[in-house]
């Protein structure tokens, strides 16, 4: 379903969109109507509840037709999940419905301007004040943003407490707030189907029934959502490097050299041979992580974090050899080629770097053996 999805409502407009910055909601919302909008999240309040597994299918299906508008739909899945996992009953029965169905769409906020990789050192500050928090500060980078005027869902990372990760709380910040204003959509080098814009409090409410979980639970909070954030990130990369693997082939076969046809140079063979086996090996590592994730294994973040740098350093090493068998066909926007590496580019720096996957992967491994 998701394959068919993809190749008839998001494939044939892709580079379009891209080429537009065009946010295709309806889209986005025709995909939630079939419950790609709330994979993973219980079925109370309209969630497939899906697995991890699943979700790692869904999105290099849809990812197959455009890896950006694979990935916004993550960051969403990602969003509802946090609130069906750690929200009150109050607040899962007053926002999943509309997620579920995309009529309120959702945004991750985490990162800030001057806290990248070092997202426990965030400065944004949320006061008590009385039966509410009064929010001050900016989130960069932030995925959809604005894009559902009053109708959006802001998960917002901000410190109620001292320094670290501890001082961390999550709050609900729903987009009619006072206070909420965005910058322009940045010009990007990819994912030009979604905008990304900072997102600015000025001192903004947010009641204290929109505090998700306790004070200082935030960054725990976000850290778990990440760990299936980044799966989902990975298998958008799966999905765009097959994508641009089956272009190549197509093209291979199409094209003529020295009087022969591509697929006649073993170079060329061995070069698809080898792309073909990085996306399966990723593939596999991806579910492995996916599997370990669903059981809620001890070892479930390490794996999530090998996969999303396997799988993201894969689809963008694969789109980069279709490119070169492209040759100078592959620099035009016609192909899709190059709009699939400018889309890949991106994941391997989100969900956090690949450098600080490494970083994770390793205190695990040193953690385990008592170092």
């Amino acid at each position: 379903m998701a394959m068919r999805f993809a190749r008839e409502a998001i494939a044939p407009f892709a580079l379009q969109w891209d080429r537009d910055k065009f946010f295709p909601v309806e889209t986005l919302r025709a995909a939630a109507a079939l419950g790609m909008a709330a994979i993973y999240v219980g079925e109370e309040f309209g969630g497939a509840g899906l697995s991890r597994i699943d979700a790692a299918l869904i999105f290099e299906a849809l990812a197959t037709g455009c890896p950006t508008v694979s990935a916004y739909l993550s960051i969403h899945n990602m969003c509802a999940w946090m609130i069906d996992a750690f929200g009150s009953p109050d607040q899962r029965r007053r926002f999943l419905p509309k997620l579920v169905t995309m009529e309120t769409l959702t945004s991750y906020c985490l990162t800030e301007p001057d806290c990248g990789s070092d997202a426990a050192a965030l400065r944004m500050r949320a006061v008590r004040r009385g039966d509410a928090y009064v929010l001050s500060g900016r989130k960069q980078f932030i995925s959809g943003a604005g894009a559902g005027g009053d109708a959006h869902l802001y998960i917002v990372m901000a410190r109620t407490g001292g320094q670290g990760a501890e001082g961390v709380s999550a709050f609900l910040v729903e987009g009619s707030a006072a206070g909420l204003s965005f910058g322009a959509n940045e010009r990007k080098m990819g994912w030009n189907a979604q905008p990304t814009r900072i997102v600015a409090f000025e001192d903004c409410v947010a009641p204290l029934e929109n505090r998700l979980g306790a004070e200082g639970e935030g960054f725990k909070m976000a850290m778990a959502a990440l760990d299936g954030g980044r799966l989902n990130i990975g298998a958008c990369s799966l999905g765009g490097g097959q994508s641009a693997l089956e272009k190549a082939l197509i093209y291979a076969h199409e094209r003529q050299a020295f009087g022969r046809s591509l697929t006649d140079f073993q170079a060329l063979q061995f070069r698809l041979a080898d792309m073909a086996t990085q996306l399966e090996a990723a593939r596999a590592l991806l579910w492995r992580a996916a599997a370990a994730l669903d059981v809620r294994a001890p070892d479930a973040t390490r794996l999530c974090a090998m996969a999303k740098r396997v799988a993201t350093d894969a689809g963008f090493a694969v789109a980069d050899d279709a490119m070169q068998i492209f040759g100078g066909y592959g620099y035009l926007a016609d192909y899709g080629v190059e709009k699939i590496q400018r889309d890949l580019r991106v994941h391997r720096i989100l969900e956090g770097t690949n450098e600080i996957m490494r970083v994770i992967i390793a205190k695990d491994l040193l953690k385990e053996r008592g170092s």
